[in-house]
């Protein structure tokens, strides 16, 4: 039933997810404003929702144009449906431009198809049909709209400050059957805060690093800037060694006395950086090597110390692994440095139920003290755990097995998604088991087949859960 009331809509879902997808919805502090709190693309993308909306007839509510609904629905209970609208950068080597969807005869091509535009449009598509099916509602739906998930989450925060709390829901941005448990999530800076002194003139001065754009992404791309006062043939050399050692992509070249080194890596989402490829940590490893001035020595250190080749927190001494949720995971997102000012490594830590948060992190900033660095903690998002037995996951997971026979078992992930901000609320979709997970990737795309299957397990829970109870 719900497949066939999901095909009379196929081409209207894929034209409204390609103008949403249309919209290079990144975050963007330089151009941030009352109007546009985090960049004109992300307030363009909701607004999109919204204009959306209004076409089919449903309600909107905007909070600040950081973050808003769309109501459908009627009774005293409210269920949640949180999604969000900006995006990661887009990063380089695609093979199409990024926000410029491609519609092939069996998927659409874009940056935000699984991430989370395609399932928010299913998700939308799905209260949009029950409505126009004139259905007798027992629950309130709000269809809450982010523009700030991929970053710090203004955008929920400042939502829940003044709107109503759902007291159910879901946020369709991560796999299916369901996820009733995700990680803590935390980020935090190591800050350079005191500058070395040489002895002695260095055989190599670091002028500049710069890697990475996200606390959640594993960067793909490094360059550094070095003065090399001689052997510079030698350290060219033994760089294209190491490239090919580690069989890594890279480049280099010399511009007045400067030498440009640049390593390529893999950039995968940060929940599990271990399938990535982190080429700021790598480049760090050659400059290792290497005879540098005292700050950059310090600098350097830091990350062979406690971050290389270390995705489960094993060098910073917080390796922690329980049956229900895995590992902490540690990926280093964001690392720069000037020769004036020192650097920094911006990390993304995740860990699960009963790792001892803040006592690890105090013992861990007295270690790096040594080199100079002190520990600015960012954002904190404890542990989010719901009963995969509760009656509303598994009335999820009924429709979700009636949809696709696959009877599969909800579960627990590393990833953060907009279901924590709930009491009862779990990610749910859109991803399928034998989807290819390119979420944070090059060459992001969602399936017809998975956005129309989505759309219709979305429906079918929907209607068990808002209409028939």
């Amino acid at each position: 039933m719900w497949k066939e009331k999901v095909q009379a809509y196929e081409d209207q879902i894929i034209e409204d997810l390609k103008g949403l997808l249309s919209i290079e919805s990144v975050r963007d502090d330089s151009q941030a404003s009352k109007e546009h709190p985090v960049g004109p693309g992300p307030r363009q993308a909701l607004d999109y929702i919204y204009d959306l909306a209004k076409r089919d007839g449903l309600t909107t509510h905007d909070v600040d144009h950081i973050a808003g609904r769309v109501e459908a629905g009627a009774g005293d209970e409210l269920f949640g449906i949180l999604c969000h609208v900006d995006v990661v950068p887009a990063g380089d080597g695609w093979d199409s431009s990024p926000f410029e969807p491609v519609v092939t005869e069996d998927r659409i091509i874009a940056r935000g198809t699984l991430d989370d535009k395609g399932p928010t449009i299913a998700a939308y598509y799905a209260v949009k049909i029950l409505n126009e099916m004139n259905v007798d509602w027992k629950k309130r739906i709000h269809i809450i709209i982010g523009t700030d998930e991929e970053s710090d989450w203004k955008c929920t925060d400042r939502y829940f400050e003044t709107e109503e709390m759902p007291q159910i829901g879901f946020a369709p941005d991560a796999e299916f059957p369901a996820i009733h448990g995700e990680k803590g999530i935390s980020t935090f800076d190591l800050v350079q805060n005191y500058k070395g002194e040489d002895v002695d003139e260095p055989e190599y001065e670091l002028y500049t690093f710069y890697s990475g754009q996200r606390y959640n992404m594993v960067p793909d791309e490094a360059e550094a800037q070095i003065s090399v006062k001689e052997n510079m043939t030698d350290v060219i050399q033994n760089f294209e060694q190491f490239l090919t050692d580690n069989e890594l992509e890279g480049s280099n070249f010399v511009d007045s006395g400067i030498l440009h080194l640049k390593v390529e890596g893999k950039a995968v989402h940060g929940m599990d950086p271990s399938i990535g490829t982190n080429a700021g940590l790598y480049l760090l490893n050659f400059l290792a090597s290497l005879n540098l001035d005292k700050t950059a020595t310090n600098f350097v250190q830091i990350s062979e110390k406690f971050l290389f080749d270390s995705h489960f927190g094993e060098k910073m001494g917080m390796k922690f692994h329980t049956e229900t949720m895995g590992d902490v995971t540690t990926n280093t997102g964001v690392i720069t440095y000037h020769k004036d000012e020192g650097g920094k490594f911006g990390i993304n830590l995740r860990y699960p139920e009963g790792f001892e948060f803040e006592k690890s992190l105090s013992r861990f900033e007295n270690e790096i003290k040594a080199l100079g660095f002190k520990l600015k903690v960012g954002k904190v998002q404890p542990p989010h755990y719901v009963d995969k037995d509760d009656p509303f996951v598994q009335k999820l997971i009924k429709a979700y097995r009636n949809q696709t026979n696959d009877n599969s078992e909800p579960y627990t992930i590393g990833g953060g998604t907009y279901a924590r901000n709930l009491d009862k609320g779990v990610a749910f979709g859109a991803m399928f088991p034998e989807s290819e997970d390119l979420m944070h990737q090059k060459n992001e795309y969602i399936t017809k087949d998975q956005l129309f299957r989505a759309t219709s397990i979305y429906l079918e829970a929907l209607y068990s859960i808002c209409v028939e109870e």
